[in-house]
């Protein structure tokens, strides 16, 4: 169904966009609130976007979570429009990439792209995002998924890439760059819409489990991603070759609904959690990973049960749950739909429990539960928290080096001594605001100004 033609299913309109931005604080409950400018903007961004499009009547060119009413689920109304908007706007400012809210907006739309990908057989990637600067932030303070996004923000003006929209906005010799640079954005928004046709998202997803795509500030983390599965040359004589390549990492469970490996799948999950990844195969370097009691990276193993075929890849796997590494984290992929697991389940099944069975259960780390993960949506939920077991128990037993200084990624800001994840700046929507008016600094644009007020003769 045609999003802009359609418009509704059930009771919510669908938006056309998705605004996500960092809310700013009140130093006194007496001031004027400073969230009043980011208002106007999305204001602006709506008519334009309305102009570029056939949207019928009814139909919300973007949302705004100061949209909701008092008393509305606001996780649930979050969770239906990161579903099915077309385009993602993160608004870009310091306070963006320290914000848990924002992260999670992030990922929950990213996803999104993610499985748009995993279908797609030519490879393209296009993400859905489109990003806007509030307020500029230096490259290298960005997380890892707003840095691979390699947006040029000077297209839209010299002034737009030195100030961001706050500034032209605020500044009154640069109201025409604003409106340049908030028509330019909305044509762009348009663009990505008619370019990208972005499968729906679960509107049901439990909100608050959604991870955050930002890690905390600092260096960028690290990820070891392993693969220990068959390949063409040594597959079981009873095992069909459709989900398997040349190589052990072009494993595809999920074929033929996955159009590429499961390690390349989980590669982009995993990045969008803002860490570096790095790939392997776990049979080559065995050794590297399991012959030292300290970690060099947190890991995550993807699993083949029929690799467990071979005693060899057994006894790899036995290793691996006789001394504790919980710092590697195993799931086992398998497709409920394939007729080979399906004959086979039970058998194969018990033998990867006994060759996972750990020294004891507080050392085990994260295992799949129940055998396996049977589809790619469940593997695609399963595999953030895997990810976060692997990560804890790495901080647990890594030995600890004095830093090095001056190389890595610039931390990221920290605002008012406050660190990543300490903030939830979540805050509900006020209604009946009362626009003070009062005079303007020289060249600014009045605090008191009422920004709903048109500029336009």
């Amino acid at each position: 169904m045609d999003l802009e033609t359609a418009g509704v299913r059930g009771a919510e309109p669908r938006p056309y966009f998705f605004l996500s931005y960092a809310h700013t604080p009140r130093n006194d409950p007496k001031d004027k609130d400073p969230n009043l400018w980011v208002e106007r903007f999305y204001r602006d961004l709506c008519a334009h976007v309305l102009q570029l499009t056939s949207l019928p009547a009814g139909v919300p060119a973007g949302f705004l979570d100061q949209q909701m009413q008092p008393g509305e689920g606001w996780q649930e109304r979050l969770s239906e429009s990161l579903a099915y908007c077309r385009v993602f706007v993160p608004l870009y400012s310091p306070r963006y990439f320290l914000s848990e809210q924002c992260g999670r907006e992030w990922y929950a739309f990213s996803s999104r792209a993610v499985h748009n990908q995993a279908a797609r057989s030519n490879g393209s990637q296009m993400s859905g995002i489109v990003p806007a600067l509030w307020v500029p932030v230096p490259p290298r303070q960005l997380p890892q998924p707003a840095e691979r996004l390699q947006f040029n923000h000077a297209t839209f003006g010299d002034d737009y890439a030195d100030e961001g929209f706050y500034g032209l906005i605020k500044l009154r010799y640069l109201r025409d760059q604003y409106e340049r640079a908030v028509y330019l954005l909305a044509k762009r928004i348009v663009k990505v819409a008619e370019q990208i046709r972005m499968p729906e998202g679960d509107p049901h997803q439990d909100y608050a489990s959604v991870p955050s795509a930002f890690g905390p500030p600092g260096r960028a983390r690290q990820m070891e991603i392993s693969v220990l599965a068959c390949s063409h040359s040594d597959l079981p004589a009873d095992r069909a070759p459709d989900c398997y390549g040349p190589a052990q990492r072009d494993w595809n469970p999920y074929h033929p609904k996955l159009s590429r490996p499961l390690a390349d799948h989980a590669v982009d999950l995993v990045r969008n959690l803002d860490y570096q990844v790095r790939v392997g195969d776990f049979e080559t370097e065995a050794e590297r990973l399991l012959g030292s009691d300290r970690p060099m990276a947190p890991g995550l193993l993807l699993l083949d049960r029929w690799a467990l075929d071979a005693p060899h890849r057994r006894e790899l796997v036995r290793r691996l749950g006789e001394v504790a590494r919980p710092w590697i984290s195993v799931m086992v992929p398998w497709n409920r739909d394939d007729p080979d697991s399906g004959r086979r389940e039970s058998e194969l099944r018990a033998v990867t429990e006994e060759a996972l069975e750990p020294r004891s259960e507080e050392e085990s780390g994260h295992r799949s539960h129940g055998g396996g993960v049977p589809t790619l949506e469940a593997f695609s939920q399963e595999l953030p928290g895997a990810v976060r077991a692997a990560e804890r128990h790495y901080a647990a037993h890594a030995e600890t080096f004095p830093p090095a200084g001056g190389s890595g990624r610039i931390p990221r800001l920290l605002l008012d001594g406050v660190g990543y994840g300490s903030t939830s700046d979540f805050v509900p929507p006020v209604h009946g605001k009362v626009h003070d008016k009062g005079g303007a600094d020289d060249g600014e644009a009045s605090e008191g100004e009422d920004p709903s007020n048109d500029r336009e003769p």
